[in-house]
C-alpha cells in the first residue's frame, strides 16, 4: 500500500477537516472498502441474531409440535454471534494500516511544517505548550478515523436495519416511537454537546498553558536556583493548575448533564415499547418470541444510540483536539521558495549587501541601508553595541528572514532567486550559544555533514582540537552530552561547533560572536582555530570583543543599525572615533581582568 501523504488544511471549520482526512485516507482505497465489507457483514450478522432467537423460542414454546430438537437454528445462532464478532475483528485488522499510517502521516507533515516555519514562528512559539496540542491533534485524527467511522457508520446501518425489519413486522407505533426517541436523543444530545465544547477548549487551553510552565521552568531550572525561587515557581503553576482543575469540574458537570439526559431519554423509549409490547403479548396479538424479538432489537438499537451519543461527543472533543493541529498545518512559512529555483553556485564566494533595510515588526526599523562587500576569500568583521543590528545581518544573509528593501547576492546570485537549502549548505556558522542535542558527541559533530562516517568526525574533533579530550572520556565518541549539552563545559560547546562547520566544510561562513560567552584563555584557544578554519574562505565575524577582529580585511562598526565607520584595526583607530573608544574600553577591561587573576 502506498503511504498516504499529508494535506494541511486549508481553512477552518470541522468539515475541512474531514474532507483533509478522507483524502489522505482515500489512498487506502482497498482497505477501506474490505472494511466496509466486514462491516455490512458483521451488522447483518447482529441484526439476524433476535430473528433466530424468536424462532428459537417460538419453538421451544410449544414443546408438544416439536419431533426433535432445532438444533439448526441453536447451530445458527452461536454461528451468527461468532460471524458478528469476527467480521468487527477483521475489519478492524484490515482498517488498522490506515488508522496507523494516516496518524504517523500527519505527525510527519506537522514536524516537517515546523521545521519549515520561519524564525519569527518560532521566537514567539512556546513549545511546552506546542507539544501537548500536537500530541491531541494526532490522538483526534486517531479518533475521527477508527473509533468515530465504525462507530457512527455501523450503528446507523444497525438502526436503520432494526427500523425497516420492524416497520415490516409489527405495528407503526413501535416505530413512531423509536423515531421519537431518536429525535429527542439527537437534538439533546447536539445542544448539551456544543455547549460541552466550549468547556472542552477551556480546559485544553489552561492545560497547554500549564505545560508550557512547565517546561519553562525547567528549562531555567538554574535561574531559579539563583534566585531561591522555587516556591514563587510552586505558587505560579499552583494557580495554573487550580484553574485547571475548575475547568475539569465544569467539563465532568456538564459530562453528567449530558449522560443522565441521554439514558433518560432512552429509558423513556424503551419503558413505551415493552409496555407496549407485554400488552400486545397478553392480548393475544403477538407470541412471546416477538417480545423477545422487539426486547432484543429495543436494546440493540439503544445501545448503538449510546454510543452513537458518546461517539458524536467525543467526536466533538476530538475535533476540538485536532484544531490547533490543523491551525498549525496552515500556518504559512515566511520565507516559502516557489518550485523550480535553481540552487545557489558559488564559484568564489562574494558576499554584497547593498542598501538593507529591515525590521522584524513594523515601527521597529533594525537596520538603516546597510551596504557592504565581503570579497572572495576575505573577512569583514562587525562591531557595536547591542542592539546595534550585528546579529541581524548574519540571520539575513541564512534568510531566516527576507530584506525590507535592498538586496543580499553571493556572486552576483540575489539569494531570493535561489533555493534556500542550497543557500544555507553553503554557509557554515559557529554561534554564540552552542545548543546541542541530548546524544552522543558522534551524533552532534557528525551533524554537520549527512553520511558522515566515523572517521570524517574524528578528523574535524582533531582540527578542532578537542580530539584529545574525548579520547579521555571512558565512552570516548559515545558519550552522552545532555539536555543541550548541559555535561560540556562552554569551551568544549564551541569546540564541538567548531567541528561541526569543519565537517560541514562550507565556501562561507558566519562567527556569530562565537567566543563571546568564553573567558580571555579560552576566547584565545579557540580563535586560533576560528581564524585557520577562515582561511581561503569568505567570513562574516559578528564579534563582541575587538581584540578577535584585528586581522579582518575590514571593520564595520554599527550603531542603531547603521554602518558608522568602515576600514581596517589600524585605520579606525587612526580616526579616533567609536572604534577607537571602544578599543581603549576593551584594553582597560583586559587589564582589570589581568589584576584580578594575578590576586587570585
Amino acid at each position: 500500500m502506498p503511504k498516504p501523504q499529508p494535506v494541511p488544511a486549508s481553512q477552518a471549520g470541522g468539515s475541512n477537516v474531514l474532507l483533509d482526512l478522507w483524502r489522505v485516507v482515500s489512498t487506502f482505497r482497498g482497505r477501506v472498502l474490505l472494511s466496509l465489507v466486514c462491516l455490512i457483514f458483521a451488522k447483518i450478522a447482529v441484526v439476524s441474531v433476535p430473528l433466530v432467537l424468536k424462532r428459537i423460542v417460538d419453538e421451544l414454546s410449544r414443546p408438544e409440535n416439536l419431533l426433535v430438537l432445532p438444533a439448526l437454528l441453536l447451530t445458527g445462532y452461536a454461528a451468527l454471534r461468532f460471524a458478528s464478532t469476527l467480521f468487527n475483528e477483521l475489519r478492524d485488522l484490515a482498517f488498522s494500516r490506515v488508522t496507523q499510517h494516516t496518524v504517523a502521516s500527519y505527525a510527519l507533515s506537522t514536524f516537517s511544517h515546523l521545521h519549515a516555519l520561519s524564525a519569527r514562528f518560532h521566537a514567539q512559539r512556546r513549545i511546552g505548550g506546542l507539544l501537548p496540542d500536537i500530541d491531541r491533534g494526532t490522538n483526534g485524527i486517531a479518533f475521527l478515523l477508527g473509533v468515530g467511522l465504525f462507530t457512527l457508520v455501523p450503528t446507523l446501518l444497525e438502526i436503520g436495519m432494526v427500523v425497516a425489519i420492524m416497520t415490516a413486522r409489527y405495528s407503526n407505533w413501535y416505530t413512531l416511537i423509536l423515531g421519537v426517541t431518536f429525535a429527542l436523543y439527537c437534538i439533546f444530545t447536539v445542544i448539551f454537546t456544543a455547549r460541552r465544547s466550549m468547556v472542552q477548549r477551556r480546559v485544553n487551553r489552561l492545560d497547554s498553558t500549564a505545560k508550557s510552565l512547565l517546561a519553562d521552568s525547567l528549562i531555567n531550572y538554574d535561574t531559579v536556583k539563583y534566585f531561591t525561587n522555587e516556591h514563587g515557581e510552586s505558587k505560579r503553576f499552583q494557580g495554573l493548575m487550580d484553574h485547571w482543575a475548575e475547568a475539569v469540574i465544569a467539563n465532568q458537570k456538564a459530562l453528567f448533564t449530558l449522560h443522565v439526559g441521554q439514558s433518560a431519554i432512552i429509558a423513556l423509549g424503551v419503558a413505551s415499547v415493552m409496555l407496549m409490547a407485554g400488552r400486545d403479548v397478553l392480548t393475544h396479538g403477538m407470541t412471546v418470541g416477538d417480545l423477545v424479538l422487539i426486547n432484543a432489537y429495543v436494546i440493540q438499537i439503544c445501545l448503538p444510540l449510546n454510543s452513537l451519543g458518546f461517539v458524536y461527543r467525543e467526536a466533538k472533543d476530538a475535533m476540538v483536539n485536532a484544531e490547533k493541529l490543523f491551525q498549525l498545518l496552515r500556518e504559512k512559512p515566511e520565507i516559502d521558495d516557489p518550485p523550480g529555483l535553481p540552487d545557489l553556485r558559488v564559484a568564489h564566494g562574494e558576499v554584497v549587501f547593498e542598501n538593507v533595510n529591515f525590521s522584524y515588526e513594523p515601527g521597529r526599523q533594525i537596520l538603516h541601508n546597510v551596504s557592504f562587500r565581503i570579497p572572495s576569500g576575505g573577512t569583514v568583521a562587525v562591531v557595536g553595541g547591542s542592539g546595534s543590528g550585528k546579529s541581524t545581518l548574519a540571520r539575513l544573509l541564512l534568510r531566516f528572514y527576507d530584506v525590507g528593501s535592498g538586496h543580499i547576492a553571493v556572486d552576483g546570485q540575489d539569494i531570493r532567486s535561489v533555493s534556500t537549502r542550497s543557500l544555507r549548505a553553503a554557509i557554515g556558522v559557529v554561534p554564540q550559544e552552542t545548543l546541542l542535542f541530548n546524544d552522543t558527541i558522534a551524533f552532534n559533530i557528525g551533524y554537520g555533514r549527512e553520511g558522515a562516517t566515523m572517521d570524517d568526525i574524528v578528523t574535524a574533533a582533531k582540527a578542532a582540537h578537542i580530539h584529545e579530550l574525548i579520547d579521555s572520556l571512558p565512552l570516548k565518541y559515545e558519550t552522552p552530552v545532555g539536555e543541550r549539552g548541559v555535561k560540556l563545559s562552554g569551551g568544549e560547546k564551541q569546540r564541538i561547533a567548531l567541528a561541526r562547520a569543519v565537517l560541514k566544510n562550507p565556501p562561507l561562513l558566519i562567527f556569530d560572536e562565537a567566543t563571546s560567552a568564553l573567558d580571555s584563555q579560552s576566547e584565545r584557544a579557540i580563535q586560533a582555530e576560528l581564524d585557520q578554519l577562515s582561511v581561503n574562505r569568505t567570513t562574516l565575524v559578528i564579534a563582541h570583543r575587538l581584540s578577535t577582529v584585528v586581522d579582518a580585511s575590514e571593520i564595520l562598526v554599527m550603531d542603531r543599525g547603521r554602518i558608522i565607520e568602515r576600514g581596517t584595526h589600524q585605520a579606525l583607530l587612526q580616526k579616533d572615533g567609536a572604534y577607537a573608544r571602544l578599543w581603549q574600553l576593551q584594553l582597560r577591561s583586559d587589564d582589570l581582568e589581568a589584576s584580578e587573576r594575578a590576586l587570585t
